[in-house]
């Protein structure tokens, strides 16, 4: 398997398997099949926090719960996945339309901050600890064994996307498949651990045949209707992993041209969630895929417009005015395409790398309706980012000669 397909192949799998939490409370020893980890209150408010994308509340609260149970594999995987989601966030990783192709590999990401990095391999080794002990004493603790995979998990998309390190990612994924697999030959109720398996199935069945052979080898052979059949239960369950199952499930249902499912999955964590924008973001990219663009438009719009009635607080809602304006640039709309780029500039911190890219596709919907000024002012903005990036580049050969389609 080539390097670019093996990293695009597994930051999909890190991505989709982390998107949230994997919930649960104090692993206790049970010779007898359980039926995955118990509600915990006190791990619900603070996930029902980290959902609304409150990642300060979130780590707070689960900081507690980590002091209260210092040998609970469980909450100190709850804490790494908050610290790790709350960096990929900030640090961009997020948009997952930035992983559509091969092009960012060699993008050099933004760096996260060293001292989050030792936190997330803190927690992971410390996680890891606790799980490989509980092993140590019985090989078939399944709650352990569930755990090792949610710390594997979270560790593949850690090495994946922080570090880079691609087979590292790959191996820790494989490692997580295989344990929850083992958790449910232990117990085929753990309906928790049919996601990570259900997204390994549905990724790997998807694989071209020549791939599948290479892929089997690594452990990721699968198939896509049983991937599709695992996510499904775990998204119409009522278990802890059922808001991560509809957003992963939604992932794959856009694939298959199942838009309709999709956005029902997505309308109702917006009205769970109401502070978390992505997910009303999501239901407008869901509507565009599916040629509905009035619909998808005038969702954009809602959310932007939320945005601006500090619905949102001070988080990137600015992905509704991009969304906004590929989907005008796909009509022909030269002028609303500008107008709803330029927008992204009006929110408030808006993440650095959407801000480059809207002040490029700005620059170049003015070139093509001949405005050349306003365009030589948003390459003159592109250029005050990252002067290394892709946009970067394009705005230099922009400003010595005029976009053209």
């Amino acid at each position: 398997m080539n390097l670019p397909l093996c990293a695009r192949l597994i930051t999909l799998l890190a991505l989709v398997m982390t998107n949230g939490p994997f919930a649960g409370t104090q692993i206790t020893p049970d010779p007898k099949p359980t039926h995955g980890p118990p509600h915990d209150p006190e791990t619900e408010v603070a996930f029902d926090h980290f959902y609304n994308m409150d990642y300060v509340r979130a780590t707070e609260e689960l900081e507690k719960i980590v002091g209260k149970h210092p040998d609970d594999a469980f909450p100190v995987n709850h804490l790494l996945t908050v610290v790790l989601m709350r960096d990929l966030y900030e640090t961009g990783a997020m948009n997952t339309g930035d992983y559509t192709n091969d092009s960012f590999i060699g993008r050099a990401p933004r760096p996260t901050d060293g001292k989050t990095k030792d936190r997330i391999k803190e927690l992971a080794h410390r996680a890891l600890s606790l799980e490989d002990k509980r092993l140590k004493a019985n090989p078939a603790d399944i709650n352990a064994l569930y755990c090792r995979g949610v710390t594997r998990a979270e560790f593949a998309v850690y090495t994946g996307l922080v570090e880079r390190a691609w087979f590292s990612a790959l191996r820790n994924a494989v490692g997580a498949r295989h344990d929850h697999e083992r958790v449910l030959e232990l117990d085929p109720s753990y309906s928790d651990a049919k996601m990570v398996v259900g997204t390994h199935n549905y990724v790997a069945g998807n694989l071209p045949w020549s791939i599948k052979v290479a892929a089997a080898l690594a452990g990721l052979n699968g198939s896509r209707d049983k991937g599709l059949s695992y996510l499904r239960e775990v998204a119409t369950g009522n278990g802890e992993n059922s808001t991560d199952a509809k957003v992963i499930l939604s992932l794959f249902l856009r694939r298959e041209h199942h838009y309709d499912e999709a956005i029902g999955y997505m309308q109702e964590l917006t009205a769970r969630y109401p502070r978390n924008h992505l997910f009303p973001t999501e239901v407008a990219n869901l509507e565009r895929s599916a040629g509905r663009l009035s619909e998808a438009e005038a969702g954009y719009r809602r959310v932007w417009q939320n945005g601006r009635e500090g619905k949102y607080g001070k988080l990137h809602y600015e992905l509704a005015a991009w969304g906004l304006g590929e989907l005008l640039r796909s009509k022909k709309d030269f002028d609303g395409a500008a107008a709803a780029y330029e927008l992204v500039n009006q929110a408030p911190n808006p993440d650095p790398d959407i801000r480059q890219k809207a002040n490029l596709a700005a620059g170049e919907m003015y070139d093509l309706l001949q405005k050349r000024d306003l365009a030589m002012k948003a390459y003159e903005a592109v250029l005050t980012g990252r002067a290394d990036s892709g946009q970067a580049d394009q705005a230099r050969r922009h400003m010595k000669e005029a976009y053209r389609e």
